[in-house]
């Protein structure tokens, strides 16, 4: 069996606060409310700046049991080192504490600039220091500055698989090469719905799929309609069951190997004008993923995707 998780990149956001999150409920509450209302969500501060062991933390604490976050890596490494020189900012993020998220946390997204071209070398670098489990990033995390160690970041026990995704928006990673490399190291290549400003493509290459929906006609403001996300519906039904939609946009025409499902992680990230939250529960409600949540936050009923 599959899981789908559904839900939205970030969670604070002043428009959001007295529409989607109710009239005085405090901020320390906000991730409470919205963990309740979708199953994942994508952390985004991780990416501006290294979180604390006592952060991730809390976050892990103030969400359900069931509960999936997605951890976004830091820009320092994708966007100002630009993957080179980055063994130790790569052993800071791991001892900053994303795995003190422990079963709560899902995939790791690497996000590159629209004028960081694929190298191939330098990429197959990276994705051989990416670590593939726990016990991998411990080790990666000794290499951490001396400000982070001994600070409890990688305090915790026993051993489970890491998953890493990479969103790209340079049109030189159209190429099969890349395909090739993400499928070689199990990572997941993003489908990035972008209203048409970045690469869009959908080669499956690892075993879950990762969804990024920026925004259906304008980047990050505008809403999904019903149609949209009836058509997102019947794509995450086929990556789940292990397939991929027939009209699949694809670099490689290679198919991936067979398997009966797919993890799926989608976040909508149209934050601008609050459209991400209700657009997530709506998916959740066609999936029928809604049932399971604790909370209705207001999304109109009976919408028929």
């Amino acid at each position: 069996m599959s899981q789908i998780r559904i839900g939205i990149s970030g969670w604070r956001y002043g428009p959001w606060r007295k529409d989607f999150y109710p009239k005085g409920l405090p901020q320390t509450d906000e991730l409470a409310f919205a963990s309740r209302a979708v199953n994942s969500i994508e952390i985004n501060g991780s990416f501006y700046s290294l979180q604390t062991p006592e952060r991730y933390i809390a976050w892990r604490d103030d969400t359900p049991e069931d509960f999936v976050f997605s951890v976004k890596g830091p820009r320092f490494i994708t966007h100002m080192r630009r993957l080179k020189d980055i063994e130790e900012p790569l052993a800071n993020f791991f001892a900053s504490g994303p795995l003190l998220l422990g079963d709560k946390l899902g995939p790791i997204l690497w996000q590159f600039a629209a004028n960081m071209p694929f190298d191939e070398e330098r990429f197959a670098r990276f994705f051989e220091l990416l670590p593939i489990d726990r016990q991998a990033a411990r080790r990666c995390a000794r290499h951490c500055a001396e400000r982070l160690r001994d600070n409890g970041g990688t305090d915790i026990k026993g051993n489970a698989p890491l998953r890493h995704a990479v969103e790209v928006r340079h049109e030189s990673f159209l190429c099969e090469a890349f395909v090739t490399l993400l499928r070689k190291h199990k990572i997941a290549l993003v489908v990035a719905d972008s209203a048409g400003k970045w690469p869009y493509v959908e080669d499956v290459t690892a075993d879950f799929i990762y969804m990024r929906l920026h925004g259906d006609v304008e980047l990050y403001s505008s809403g999904y309609t019903a149609a949209a996300l009836r058509r997102w519906r019947k794509r995450i039904e086929a990556w789940s069951h292990g397939g991929q939609p027939d009209d699949a946009h694809l670099i490689h025409d290679h198919a991936p190997p067979a398997r009966s499902s797919r993890d799926v992680y989608c976040y909508f990230d149209n934050d601008q004008k609050v459209h991400a939250p209700y657009d997530a529960r709506r998916l959740l409600e066609s999936l029928k993923l809604d049932d399971a949540l604790q909370t209705e936050p207001g999304v109109e009923p009976g919408v028929e995707l």
